[in-house]
């Protein structure tokens, strides 16, 4: 028997990130596009755990599908009081211009010696009629200057801890077995594989 799930992203860079995580042969992901579902959802929420949920229930109640998942991931800096955070993906304006958003982030960040940060991920999933949320997370700094060109996002200036380059400067083999959007999706993982044996 295989499930299908959608993922309530349109960001087709998620999509295939997520997909190289999560190998559950019995689970067949749709994204939106695959669902012809085209519009934008307002994230109005004030944190990643709100944002998720929203996503994820104006799915499937537009789509009229149970089992439905939704991520959020922020970018949070010590030095600014963990900005950008859930405006992560609009920092600079609602353009969502990544160049723009880390070139905003870099100029507030001149003059600090703390450039430790940490990207976390939430996802809120919708399964079986009942609701749940996974959270990753990884440690690490803001570089000094934009570099790399793998990725997408803030990629080109979050260093890992462990790591001495970029996101966009580690393979993308390498970044989905150390990403916040790895750790979430592992948990969101082994609870499906929990739910799904237990049928």
């Amino acid at each position: 028997m295989v499930n299908e799930l959608i993922f309530a992203t349109g960001n087709e860079h998620k999509v295939n990130e997520l997909a190289d995580i999560l190998f559950l042969p019995s689970i067949t992901v749709r994204s939106l596009k695959d669902m012809g579902y085209f519009h934008d959802i307002p994230e109005t929420g004030d944190t990643l755990e709100e944002n998720a949920l929203i996503k994820a229930r104006t799915i499937s109640k537009s789509l009229r599908h149970y089992n439905v998942f939704s991520e959020d991931t922020g970018l949070e800096v010590t030095a600014l009081d963990m900005a950008p955070g859930v405006n992560t993906a609009r920092y600079a304006g609602e353009s969502k211009d990544a160049y723009a958003n880390m070139s905003l982030l870099l100029k507030n960040l001149e003059g600090k010696m703390d450039r430790t940060a940490r990207f976390r991920t939430v996802i809120a999933l919708l399964w079986e009629g009942q609701e749940y949320l996974f959270e990753g997370i990884v440690n690490g700094k803001i570089a000094n200057e934009l570099s790399g060109d793998e990725g997408f996002g803030y990629d080109p200036i979050f260093i890992p801890e462990g790591y001495e380059s970029t996101f966009a400067n580690i393979p993308p083999a390498t970044k989905n077995t150390i990403s916040h959007r790895y750790n979430a999706v592992s948990e969101l993982s082994k609870f499906l594989k929990k739910e799904l044996t237990s049928k």
